[in-house]
């Protein structure tokens, strides 16, 4: 969990407990001290983040999760603290103009020099209604000299603020830049003109001088770059003129403080600065964590959830929570809309309330599940990335924000695009998900088919094509000793997309099943023409599954390969590029058939052998299994029965759909390629028993775990499957029904544990 910036796991909770226990008479400043060298927490000025750590400990205190010593400070004082070291300088009234004044120095404040020091603090005990300290975090303090009356005044710089509604509002970033970014602002805590001195436009014009100075003094002496002030004005004793003279910016008010908290006062205007032309593209810019590089908020994960989507970055663990049991309820009634699945009005109203937030987004969620995604494709030595496109029809919802056509006929139905890039083994299991990408189309664009050459590839639809192949690439990169391979139907023939697999020969490699229509010219002649000429390498039979009125059938093909060099099109002045081509053509079909099967596949793997082409045929086989996955989201999680008032709030419902619909399509296909593997691979054993007892009606639990096909086929009977002789396996359309009901069985077997014998 994260408090006051700190990260604190179940390993350091434990610590200190411990170091309680053995040191009952340790302070809690000696605490604080302790955790920061376990843990490393180091502030800019070098020294350790005790004062956050003790507020932390604090909140750890009154959650019960901890038992601290006695606080050493015995009472607070109340109001500021005076100064019995020296006494603040004597000036005389003054009333006159700015130049009068002379000139206006602004002196730093170090520890070294202690006369400025205890100046700066006799000032502000005297002067200023908050007084001299502590100011928070990294600080540096000023003088304000006057060349005709010497010292007039004082200021001090000091760490912003965690969180404040309205500046980060107007900053608009994100938690996680925020997190990044913070200390590139500082807060102006302390501002004084000695109140005896009455001169127009002086503190504008310190405030001005300081403000062009901070950065430079702040990157000195911390090493970072302030590129934005902020500061905050009793409204109850000033207006905030001088502020507004000197152009800072007025973003709102605070919330004001806790009733439990010392000075307990009113909300604070809000006054930014910014120091930098490019305050807000510096301070937006997300933190650089690489895949596979992120931690889990989760030291033990309970469940699948906890585990798969554990690295989740919300910076609030409270919507991580959320998150986390929004997937259970999904999963466990992936076809119920939202507020069955939630269970309660409350749990229903805190879904929309989570999906509303702006904090949460579609990316954030898969990106968790992409890092657990990565964990499954490093034991494997190759790895099909299979890219597709789907459409997802809303038509019955217009009143949703954000849609738009989902054909390019003018009487299509509205919705949304979505673009993902799934990741298989050579067999066909479900990895997880690479990629997503999701828009809706602009009505304007209707009727622009006949520019789309002259169009340039970043402002087409194809760039999802290229988009998702980089992301691959990301993913090569943490995943050196896999072969990563993308797919893609004739839809993903586009000569770019050769060209960027060959600006990245340590990318993943493609293959790609060609489009007839679009005439690929090779060095000798037109491809089609070109393989016609190559010799037969070979046959091999393969079985066709049954789709729509054509029945399941055993195919023969007839295979020829060769490599080629591929001729940009038509005004293209791009590069010749090298692939190897794969045509299977079906021979001696039955005259049933009136679509015998044609591949004429291209690839970057090269191919020298029969036994080469048949596996690279065998890989875009497995293409059908993203075809497999849309249908279980779209018919198992009832995808397009959701509703929203916008996209922004249906697109993190939409994420959590998806990686339910892996998880569900997942589980059909362990049954399939290890059903005999224990079952507690993807089932805990809360829902292995469970299932046992509804399928078996006994209370008689055995002692080994039944296998992965026993458990998948226990069930697909709880979803209506019958499992006769001729049936085959079951699919995902009886699984998710199965599903649906193994959740109240597991509730039943929590209920009846103790009552439970395993064994006959």
């Amino acid at each position: 969990m994260r408090i006051c910036g700190l990260e604190f796991n179940h390993a350091t909770i434990h610590r200190i407990r411990r170091t309680v226990d053995e040191t009952p008479s340790i302070s809690r400043r000696s605490l604080a001290r302790q955790v920061c060298e376990w843990n490393g927490w180091i502030a800019l000025s070098g020294r350790h983040k005790e004062a956050a750590c003790r507020k932390a400990l604090t909140v750890l205190d009154s959650k019960g999760l901890v038992d601290l010593p006695h606080s050493e400070w015995g009472c607070r004082v109340e109001g500021p603290l005076k100064s019995r070291q020296t006494c603040p300088p004597k000036v005389p009234s003054i009333a006159c103009s700015l130049t009068d004044m002379g000139r206006i120095d602004i002196e730093m404040v170090t520890s070294s020099d202690g006369k400025a020091s205890m100046t700066w603090r006799s000032l502000m005990d005297e002067h200023h209604y908050l007084g001299s300290g502590p100011l928070v975090g990294a600080q540096i303090r000023y003088l304000i000299h006057s060349s005709a009356y010497g010292c007039i005044g004082a200021m001090g710089f000091s760490s912003a603020a965690w969180a404040l509604i309205e500046r980060d509002k107007f900053i608009g970033w994100t938690e996680g830049a925020r997190r990044a970014n913070l200390q590139r602002v500082v807060c102006n805590s302390r501002f004084l003109i000695i109140p005896a001195i009455d001169v127009h436009n002086l503190a504008s014009h310190v405030l001005s001088q300081c403000a062009k100075r901070i950065a430079q003094d702040w990157m000195i002496r911390y090493g970072v770059e302030p590129v934005i002030l902020e500061t905050f004005v009793d409204p109850q004793r000033f207006s905030g003129t001088c502020y507004r003279a000197a152009n800072w910016i007025h973003v709102g008010k605070t919330s004001g403080r806790r009733a439990n908290e010392r000075d307990n006062s009113g909300p604070k205007e809000i006054f930014l600065y910014p120091l930098h032309k490019d305050w807000q593209e510096i301070l937006r810019t997300e933190p650089s964590i690489g895949l596979g590089q992120r931690t889990s908020v989760i030291d033990e994960p309970a469940d699948w959830v906890e585990e798969e989507l554990g690295t989740a970055q919300f910076y609030d663990l409270r919507l991580n929570r959320r998150l986390f049991q929004l997937t259970r309820d999904f999963y466990s009634q992936p076809q119920a809309p939202i507020p069955q699945a939630c269970g309660t009005h409350a749990k229903s109203k805190a879904a929309y309330r989570f999906f509303e937030n702006k904090r949460v987004s579609m990316n954030e969620v898969l990106s968790a599940h992409l890092e657990s995604t990565i964990e499954r494709i490093k034991p494997c030595d190759v790895v099909l990335a299979v890219q597709d496109t789907t459409s997802v029809d809303y038509t019955g919802h217009r009143g949703m924000e954000g849609l738009g056509p989902t054909g390019h006929t003018k009487d299509a139905a509205i919705g949304l695009l979505v673009h993902d890039t799934m990741a298989f083994t050579k067999d066909g299991t479900p990895l997880g998900l690479l990629d997503v990408q999701c828009w809706a189309r602009d009505p304007q664009d209707r009727g622009k088919k006949e520019r789309r050459k002259q169009t340039p590839i970043e402002q087409k639809e194809s760039m999802k094509w290229l988009k998702s192949y980089r992301a691959a690439c990301e993913v090569q990169k943490v995943c050196p000793d896999t072969v990563l391979v993308s797919v893609g139907d004739r839809e993903s023939d586009i000569y770019e997309l050769f060209l960027e697999a060959m600006k990245n020969p340590d990318g993943p490699r493609l293959l790609v099943r060609c489009e007839r229509t679009r005439d690929r010219k090779t060095e000798a002649d037109f491809l089609w023409k070109e393989m016609a000429k190559q010799p037969v390498a070979g046959k091999q039979v393969v079985h066709i599954p049954r789709k729509g009125c054509q029945l399941a059938r055993e195919a023969k093909l007839e295979i020829r390969h060769a490599p080629v060099t591929l001729k940009p099109p038509k005004g293209k002045k791009y590069p010749p590029v090298k692939v190897w081509m794969v045509y299977a053509r079906e021979i001696d079909y039955p005259q049933r058939v009136t679509s015998p099967l044609e591949w004429m596949l291209l690839t970057t793997v090269e191919v020298h052998t029969l036994e080469d082409a048949c596996e690279r045929l065998a890989w875009y086989a497995k293409r059908w299994g993203i075809e497999v996955y849309h249908r279980t989201l779209k018919s198992g999680c009832r995808i397009e029965d959701r509703w929203f008032d916008s996209t922004d709030s249906l697109e993190p419902c939409l994420a959590i759909d998806m990686v339910v619909a892996w998880r569900i399509y997942h589980l059909t296909k362990l049954g399939r390629e290890v059903p005999d593997h224990p079952c507690t691979i993807f089932f805990h054993e809360a829902e292995w028993k469970a299932l046992y007892i509804l399928v078996n009606k006994t209370t008689n639990l055995p002692v080994k775990e039944p296998t992965m096909r026993e458990a998948v086929r226990m069930l697909a009977r709880l979803g209506g499957f019958l499992g006769r002789k001729n049936d085959g396996e079951p699919g995902t359309t009886t699984l998710w029904r199965g599903l649906q009901r193994l959740e109240s069985g597991v509730a039943v077997y929590r209920i009846l544990l103790p009552h439970l014998r395993h064994g006959p």
